[in-house]
């Protein structure tokens, strides 16, 4: 998602200031994943981006990017840095723009389908999107697991249903039957629904291994196809891969309405509910009947 200065949007750090420059140079390298892209894409020399990326990291004391292959990508101090410039954009964000923030599953198909309004749409996990909703930040949150309202008794409107899938290495051994994940080696994504598969092996007595955890479905699917013998349990809708668990697994995704009494809100609401129940289906979702 690419956003516009609105205005001079600062944040400050320890006491010292960062600019919307920095924040444009950083959304766009997280995008292009090279310097010499970002700096064409806004209009700048490669000279000049470089520099304010290394005056930042001087500030900083720290480095937010590092070369992979022939580009760059953020460092993960350099995503956190600009996760917090995200969260300020959106909390002075003031205008009819239905904003809206949650799981990378949840509010991917949100984005997919949302062409005909006018959202801003956020994506980071469970835990970090409700620390917004509870500061007023968003109009709308959604969940990839239901567990923050369950555990807050915080009501819910499910909007499909998805499942998870087993993911393995193209070297790892075949997995016919749930004995089969005895032992095996797993990335865990952080905030995910994941928490049923690792519920549903514990109940079938099968010991497994986190071996590390990740901040996104997408970097656990990276590193488990990248690997000699990892696994994982990804959203169905997303992935494709082992159905072993998908009975176990099943779970809604859900929004829940921050805002009131603004009626944009309820027009996109109503519109998922309706019109967009097709358009979630051919996501890959199963719709609610």
């Amino acid at each position: 998602m690419k956003f516009k200065s609105k205005g001079l949007i600062s944040l400050e750090i320890n006491g010292k200031i960062y600019d919307y420059k920095l924040y444009q140079s950083l959304e766009s390298l997280n995008r292009t994943k090279s310097q010499r892209k970002s700096a064409k894409e806004l209009n700048i020399s490669h000279t000049v981006f470089n520099r304010r990326i290394l005056k930042a990291e001087d500030k900083l004391g720290c480095k937010i990017t590092e070369k992979v292959g022939n580009g760059s990508e953020l460092t993960e101090d350099g995503l956190n840095l600009l996760e917090e410039f995200k969260k300020y954009l959106i909390q002075i964000e003031k205008t009819s723009t239905i904003n809206i923030a949650g799981g990378h599953i949840s509010s991917g198909l949100l984005e997919s389908i949302s062409q005909e309004f006018n959202t801003n749409i956020y994506s980071s996990s469970d835990e970090d999107a409700f620390e917004l909703a509870k500061r007023g930040a968003v109009d709308i949150l959604t969940l990839d697991d239901p567990l923050i309202a369950y555990e807050r008794d915080i009501n819910f409107t499910p909007i499909a249903y998805d499942y998870l899938v087993l993911i393995s290495s193209p070297k790892s051994k075949k997995i016919e039957n749930i004995s089969d994940l005895e032992n095996l080696d797993f990335v865990s994504v952080k905030g995910s629904a994941q928490r049923l598969a690792w519920h549903s092996l514990d109940h079938y007595d099968i010991n497994y291994n986190i071996k590390t955890e990740v901040n996104s479905q997408f970097d656990a699917f990276k590193l488990v196809k990248n690997s000699k013998n990892l696994h994982s349990f990804l959203n169905a809708s997303y992935f494709k891969g082992n159905e072993l668990l998908k009975f176990d697994t099943k779970h809604v995704i859900s929004i829940i309405k921050v805002t009131e009494d603004k009626a944009e809100v309820d027009e996109y609401i109503d519109y998922i509910m309706n019109n967009a129940q097709n358009n979630i289906e051919n996501q890959g979702f199963e719709i609610i009947r």
